[in-house]
């Protein structure tokens, strides 16, 4: 079994908007914890009038392919992490926030207790 994975080419056809707008929205829908709205709101900005609904059907559509795309393009994680402390203030209340970070600096998970427990955040990472 061949372990490459051949990425399909996405077909535009029948769009009247160009494959690099409506890649573009999909992209930063999927890619970046956006709303519809805001997505719209963007593009906008750029001076391209699209409605919400439009973006939402555009994500249906080619969603999971940009999805893939995106996800087969990220580094892979490293087999080392460690543990990062923060203490942060969230509404006078003290919070310690752990952080699982590997060998190149991606973020694996997050998390944010309201005691400081080492040992239960680092059995929680694992």
């Amino acid at each position: 079994m061949n372990s490459t994975i051949k990425h399909q080419p996405i077909s535009y056809s029948g769009y009247r908007f160009p494959p690099e707008v409506i890649s573009y929205a999909v992209w930063l829908y999927f890619r970046f914890p956006l709303s519809l709205r805001m997505v719209e709101e963007m593009l906008a900005a750029r001076s391209i009038e699209v409605t919400y609904d439009t973006v939402r059907r555009w994500a249906q559509r080619f969603g999971q392919q940009v999805a893939n795309n995106i996800r087969h393009r990220l580094p892979a994680f490293g087999d080392k992490w460690h543990l990062d402390e923060v203490v942060i203030k969230i509404n006078g209340r003290t919070w310690w926030l752990w952080r699982a970070v590997d060998q190149h600096g991606a973020v694996l998970d997050v998390l944010v207790q309201s005691r400081r427990n080492t040992q239960a955040a680092a059995r929680l990472m694992r």
